[in-house]
C-alpha cells in the first residue's frame, strides 16, 4: 500500500480508537471494575459503534461531497436533520449504558441514579404501582455526540476540500504561465511579426486597401495576447476574434495555395474559455500543416454547444515533417493546461489518420 493511502487510513484507525478509548474511560470511571469484554461483546456497543461510524462515513463521503459542497444546502440539512431524530429515538449512549451495568454491577451507581427512571433495575424495568411515567428520557450524550462528529466530518471535507482547490489553483497558474512563454515564443515569435510586418509593408508600397486592415488585425491580437492573458477566463468570441485576426494574416502571407475553412456556430458570448487554449492548437495547424510547394487545406470548426464548447482543427501533414515537431511545445501545454483547467470537464483526441493531423476538443466550462 502506498504512502499516501497508508497516513490516512493509519488517521482514521487512530482516531476511532480515540474515540472509543474516551467512551472506555467514561465508563470505567463510572466503574472501575470494569471489564473490557462485557462492552466490547456486547451488542449494545455494536450498534452503538455502527450508528456513528456510519453517520461520520455517509456525511464525509456521500453527503458533504455530494451536497453541501455542491451548494445544495437545504438537502443536505434536510438529511442530517433527519438522521439527527433517528438518533434521537435509538438513544444509543443510553442503551449502552444500560447493557453496561446490567452486565457489571447490580444496579447503576448514585451518580447516575438521575439518568434512569425511579422503577429501573438491571433485570430490567420494573412495573410501577403508582403514576404512570413518562418512559422516555432525553439521550443528550447521544445527541452531542452526533453533532461533534457531523461537525468534525463536515470541517475536515471542507479543509481537504480548500487545500486540494489551493493547489490546482497554484498548478493551473504555473501552467498559465508557460503557457504564456510558450505561447510568445511559438505563436507570435519574431518570424510571424517580420513576416505580417513585411506583407503589410509590401501593401503600403503598392496602396494597397488592405494594409490599415491589417495593421489593426495585428494591433488586436498583441493587445488581446497583452492585456487579456492576465484573466483566468475569456468570453469565448474574444478568443474566437483573435483566432480570426490571426487566420486572415496568415492568409495573406500563404497566398492562394492553402485554403483555410472556418466555421463558428452556437451562442459564443455565453461560454468562457481560457486565453490562447483554442489558438494553440489554430497556430499549430498553420505552423505544421502548409507547404510552400503543395496545396493544402486547414479546417477549423468552433461550436458553442448546449453542454459546452466543441473544437475540431484539421490539417494535412507533410512527410519532411515529424511527429514530435507536430506535437511540440504547444500541444503538450495545453493538454497540462486542459487537465488543470477543467478536470474530468474535457475531452481531447489528437490522431493522425489519412494523411491529416486531426485535433477534437469538447470543454465544459462554468457559464458566465
Amino acid at each position: 500500500m502506498s504512502r499516501e493511502k497508508l497516513l490516512p487510513l493509519l488517521a482514521h484507525v487512530i482516531g476511532w480508537l480515540l474515540f472509543f478509548g474516551l467512551l472506555i474511560g467514561f465508563l470505567y470511571n463510572a466503574h472501575p471494575g470494569l471489564i473490557l469484554s462485557a462492552v466490547f461483546g456486547s451488542p449494545a456497543f455494536l450498534i452503538f459503534a455502527v450508528i456513528y461510524l456510519f453517520v461520520y462515513y455517509f456525511n464525509t463521503e456521500i453527503l458533504v461531497p455530494r451536497l453541501y459542497l455542491q451548494k445544495k444546502y437545504l438537502l443536505y440539512a434536510s438529511i442530517i436533520t433527519g438522521m439527527l431524530l433517528i438518533v434521537y429515538f435509538l438513544k444509543p449512549f443510553d442503551g449502552l449504558m444500560v447493557n453496561f451495568m446490567q452486565r457489571t454491577m447490580d444496579g447503576p451507581p448514585p451518580e447516575m441514579m438521575d439518568r434512569f427512571p425511579p422503577d429501573f433495575s438491571p433485570e430490567g424495568p420494573m412495573p410501577s404501582s403508582g403514576e404512570p411515567q413518562s418512559g422516555f428520557k432525553l439521550d443528550i450524550v447521544s445527541i452531542i455526540l452526533y453533532v461533534m462528529i457531523c461537525s468534525l466530518g463536515l470541517a475536515l471535507c471542507i479543509i481537504r476540500e480548500w487545500r486540494s482547490t489551493e493547489q490546482r489553483a497554484l498548478k493551473a497558474e504555473t501552467e498559465k504561465v508557460n503557457a504564456e512563454l510558450a505561447f510568445l515564443k511559438a505563436q507570435i515569435n519574431p518570424h510571424f511579426l517580420f513576416n505580417t510586418l513585411n506583407n503589410i509593408y509590401s501593401m503600403v508600397m503598392v496602396k494597397n486597401d488592405k494594409a490599415a486592415e491589417a495593421v489593426l488585425k495585428l494591433s488586436n491580437i498583441m493587445r488581446y495576447i497583452t492585456d487579456e492573458i492576465s484573466s483566468e477566463q475569456v468570453p469565448l468570441e474574444s478568443e474566437i476574434s483573435c483566432m480570426d485576426d490571426y487566420i486572415d494574416l496568415q492568409r495573406m502571407r500563404l497566398g492562394a495555395k492553402t485554403t483555410v475553412e472556418v466555421s463558428v456556430s452556437g451562442e459564443t458570448g455565453t461560454w468562457p474559455i481560457a486565453p490562447l487554449l483554442l489558438m494553440t492548437f489554430v497556430e499549430n495547424a498553420f505552423k505544421f500543416g502548409v507547404s510552400n510547394h503543395e496545396a493544402a487545406t486547414i479546417d477549423i470548426r468552433v461550436e458553442a454547444r448546449e453542454t459546452g464548447i466543441g473544437f475540431f482543427c484539421r490539417n494535412k501533414l507533410f512527410a519532411v515533417q515529424s511527429h514530435a515537431d507536430r506535437n511540440g511545445i504547444g500541444i503538450s501545454n495545453a493538454r497540462q493546461r486542459l487537465l488543470h483547467l477543467y478536470p474530468d470537464r474535457h475531452s481531447l483526441s489528437i490522431r493522425e489518420d489519412d494523411g491529416f493531423f486531426t485535433v477534437s476538443l469538447t470543454v465544459q466550462p462554468d457559464k458566465f
